[in-house]
């Protein structure tokens, strides 16, 4: 399904998930992988978007190379990250042709929606590692533990403003995915509109990650991440799998 947010909202995204805020947590994420593998210098994400979390995380690695299905998101992150090498791909498909230390699969692994297209995706993650490289894949819920939940975003700049709430729920408790609802109020140009933007993603249970990335070839282990205090009792998980290539 394709969601208006990645593609003709782009030019609001940044009012709706600020550079800022991904500081904190994308420090976590690039420790992890530098410990995980010490020596790491080249970095692959997939999924990278508007290249928030990679504004930071690129600070650890020489070499980062970002990719995206959305070219409108990911023009926003040359603009960003002008050091950074881009390029439109599918996390399920996509091959380089060129091994990478680390691989990172952050927010855009929510929009993983059956078992198979996981398989593949850990499937491309082990192919782009060289031996004993690692990647961190951080699902944003896991099927044991999600709740519905919803919350309010807003932000200004000198040309547009964004009030939105998200709601995700699961409609389906026998399927493997949930929905996510934004209804925006923007303001552009003294121009007001309203849209909604329906998201579907995955909802997997700890267990399928672990056997999924198993399956590709990688040791697998279960870590936790610090989760914001507004995210505490949501449906948002604390747990991301480390996946070790042999």
């Amino acid at each position: 399904m394709k969601t208006l947010l990645y593609d003709t909202l782009v030019s609001f995204y940044h009012l709706l998930d600020p550079l800022e805020e991904h500081a904190d947590e994308a420090e976590e994420l690039g420790s992890v992988l530098r410990d995980a593998v010490p020596d790491g210098q080249r970095l692959l994400e997939l999924g990278a978007g508007a290249g928030h979390g990679a504004h930071y995380i690129q600070t650890k690695f020489y070499h980062v190379t970002l990719t995206d299905l959305s070219a409108p998101m990911l023009a926003r992150s040359k603009a960003l990250n002008p050091e950074c090498e881009h390029l439109v791909g599918d996390m399920r498909t996509l091959r380089l042709g060129r091994p990478f230390d680390c691989v990172l699969i952050h927010d855009a692994i929510a929009y993983i929606t059956t078992p198979e297209d996981l398989s593949a995706t850990a499937a491309t993650a082990f192919e782009h590692l060289r031996a004993q490289g690692a990647a961190l894949l951080i699902p944003d819920c896991v099927k044991e533990t999600f709740v519905e939940s919803h919350e309010d975003h807003a932000g200004d700049d000198a040309e547009r403003s964004l009030r939105c709430i998200s709601w995700s729920y699961d409609p389906d408790p026998d399927d493997d995915t949930h929905l996510t609802d934004f209804a925006f109020l923007l303001r552009e140009y003294g121009e007001v509109r309203a849209v909604h933007d329906r998201h579907v993603h995955g909802l997997f249970t700890t267990d399928t990650w672990v056997h999924v990335c198993e399956q590709a070839g990688f040791q697998v282990d279960i870590i936790s991440r610090p989760l914001p205090a507004e995210y505490v009792g949501t449906g948002y998980t604390d747990k991301m799998f480390l996946c070790r290539k042999g």
